[in-house]
């Protein structure tokens, strides 16, 4: 059981199925069938949890240079990463796009798609092992589910909704850096571009602390679109948090202060969640 979690991320695959049923809450026009929301966030959990498969199938090479990811299946040789996991990626894949097709509509069906292409191919393919913006670019896999939500509930996205895709595109960078700057050397070895790397460690710490302040300005937009004083509340306190641990990082980058501000992200991006939530 344990290797199955791992491969697939489900840990990361429920987070962004959350973030699908945020953004059905964040869209006025009628609540979705409880079966309907059940399926569209089923859809998304396995439409990531391919992704996570397929980045872990694609890496494993680098994932044998870095001391966090050498235990990984692929690396170990618990699994072996023969073609015939390209096939079940891509039905999984085209499964969920159909599913979340049938329960709800087209365009949630393509948002569902859209943010595993994303992780997959976009960022995992094209952009990791070339460029240090490849985290950046990556943040729209988990905006995509927002958005699926939303286009569930209606074809009109709302504006609250694209507000909150926009604080999980911001929220990305920041999130991901703070995990880079504590494993620099593990990335160095991997030959993997990330910020820290590139820019080395004090400028990448800085380059979080700003990322962050946009970020916690951005989550507070979705108030003026009605989501109200729990989401506020939420903001609020997840904001604050994230902006003095990135402080810290920032004054003195270590892998504690880093990591300090990684667990914050986590926290920050899980009360957003559970404001939107209760906003709708």
């Amino acid at each position: 059981m344990r290797l199955v979690f791992d491969l697939f991320k489900l840990r990361i695959g429920c987070a962004i199925a959350a973030t699908a049923l945020a953004g059905v809450a964040a869209t006025p026009g009628g609540a979705l069938p409880a079966w309907n929301m059940a399926v569209l966030a089923l859809a998304v959990l396995v439409a990531s949890a391919a992704a996570g498969a397929f980045n872990q199938y694609i890496e494993h090479d680098l994932d044998a240079r870095m001391g966090r990811t050498r235990n990984r299946a692929f690396v170990t040789g618990r699994l072996k990463p023969h073609a015939g996991w390209l096939w079940l990626i891509g039905a999984l894949v085209a499964g969920a796009t159909a599913a979340a097709a049938a329960a709800t509509n087209g365009l949630a069906a393509a948002f569902v798609f859209l943010g595993a292409f994303f992780y997959g191919i976009v960022y995992t393919v094209w952009l990791k092992r070339r460029t240090w913006w490849n985290i950046v670019v990556g943040g729209l896999a988990g905006s995509f589910a927002v958005l699926a939500g939303s286009a569930a509930v209606s074809p009109e996205l709302s504006p609250a909704a694209l507000a909150l895709a926009l604080v999980l595109f911001l929220w990305t960078p920041p999130h991901f850096w703070s995990l880079a700057i504590a494993f620099k050397e593990d990335y160095e070895r991997a030959q993997v571009p990330m910020l820290p790397v590139v820019v080395g460690t004090p400028a990448a710490a800085r380059a979080v602390l700003a990322n962050t302040l946009v970020l916690v300005a951005a989550s507070f937009v979705p108030v003026w679109f009605g989501l109200g004083p729990v989401y506020l509340v939420a903001a609020l306190a997840g904001g604050t948090l994230l902006v003095v641990r990135s402080v810290q990082l920032a004054r003195r980058p270590s892998r504690a202060s880093a990591m300090a501000n990684f667990h914050a992200s986590l926290v920050q991006l899980s009360l957003l969640i559970v404001g939107a939530w209760f906003a709708g």
